[in-house]
């Protein structure tokens, strides 16, 4: 019988998992792996410095990529993966896969599984809070409010919502549901993606990305919630900017890099486009001498979008439901492919 090396649960443990998810969650993880034959947990150390021993590396067949491992235990955590000979699947709390890390993983041989869907909603419903607050003026009532200024809108009402037309550019499980909310608003959806359409799709066209030049010219609102790949990187240039109708407005909720920003701040500046919601950004942090932060047309929020408390349990569910499949040797639910993870930089 192989001793037991410090962190390691059980005999012959095959998962890995951080110390705080077994504090929260260790039993019920704990349990219903023993339930389908698995034989226990490998817990990574509490410390971020500490590094997890070859022994116990060697026994780890899974892992969960938690949210409280990111970001100060990442580095101690892919170390461990990467002395883990016998890794074969890798869950991961993410949505998005262009970190190097993750094709790495897949060029393994390590099947790769994410949390789509778990942050669908607070994400959609920042989104939408972006459009309702540049819709109703709300940057120029914080500025009046930030100034004790009594300032109300005189001159230029703002346009009704509903009768208006928003292009979503990617229509996953966030732009479904920025979909569905958009049209509860009055807007008219075009949604861009590439398959055919569902019976379940909330839009009233859907087309190919290979439209999107021509949609432009109908658009209010384009709202990007598409993965950032080699197709979609500097996808929104100042060409398809020019396409936008005059006083078009952007949200972007998915990567920065989607969008050419130098570009986006030449529209924003000039008043082609009359304003941006933005949560992401081509550097990260935002730098604090970028134009963006002081555009009165704008709102910036940290990357910060998804944040939600009934995450955590979103995420242990979806991952908890694909440990069962795992075991039992069931199809897994948002398995990324090579290809995938490939076109994704």
């Amino acid at each position: 019988m192989p001793a037991k090396s410090p962190g390691v649960l059980a005999l012959s443990p095959v998962l890995l998992i951080s110390h705080q998810l077994h504090a929260r969650h260790g039993a019920r993880v704990t349990a219903l792996a023993a339930r389908n034959g698995a034989s226990g947990v490998i817990v990574l150390p509490a410390d971020p410095a500490a590094r997890l021993d070859d022994a116990a590396c060697r026994r780890v067949e899974t892992a969960f990529f938690s949210p409280d491992v990111f970001p100060d235990y990442s580095r101690q955590f892919f170390a461990a993966l990467r002395k883990a000979p016998a890794l074969r699947w890798l869950h991961v709390f993410n949505v998005g896969v262009d970190h190097p890390i993750y094709r790495e993983m897949l060029a393994r041989g390590v099947r790769l599984t994410t949390s789509a869907g778990s942050t669908a909603e607070p994400i959609a419903q920042t989104a939408i809070m972006g459009l309702l607050a540049l819709a109703r003026g709300l940057p120029r009532w914080l500025a009046a409010q930030r100034a004790h200024r009594w300032d109300p809108e005189r001159k230029a009402a703002p346009r009704d919502l509903r009768g208006q037309t928003a292009v979503i550019v990617g229509l996953g499980q966030i732009g479904s549901e920025i979909a569905r909310l958009a049209r509860v608003l009055g807007l008219r959806v075009i949604g861009v993606r590439r398959g055919a359409r569902g019976p379940d799709d909330r839009v009233d066209e859907l087309h190919a990305p290979a439209a999107l030049p021509e949609l432009l010219g109908r658009c209010d609102w384009l709202v990007i919630a598409c993965p950032l790949t080699d197709q979609t990187r500097g996808l929104i240039d100042a060409a398809m900017l020019a396409r936008l109708p005059q006083g078009a407005r952007i949200i972007n909720i998915a990567r920065g890099e989607i969008v050419v920003e130098a570009a986006l701040i030449d529209a924003l500046r000039s008043g082609h486009v009359a304003g941006a919601y933005l949560d992401v950004f081509e550097t990260e942090p935002l730098p604090p001498d970028s134009p963006l932060w002081d555009l009165p047309n704008v709102l910036v929020t940290p990357h910060n979008s998804s944040v939600s408390s009934g995450n955590e349990q979103r995420i242990l569910d979806i991952f908890l439901d694909n440990l069962a499949r795992w075991q039992r040797g069931a199809a897994l639910v948002n398995e990324v492919d090579r290809q995938q993870a490939a076109s994704t930089r």
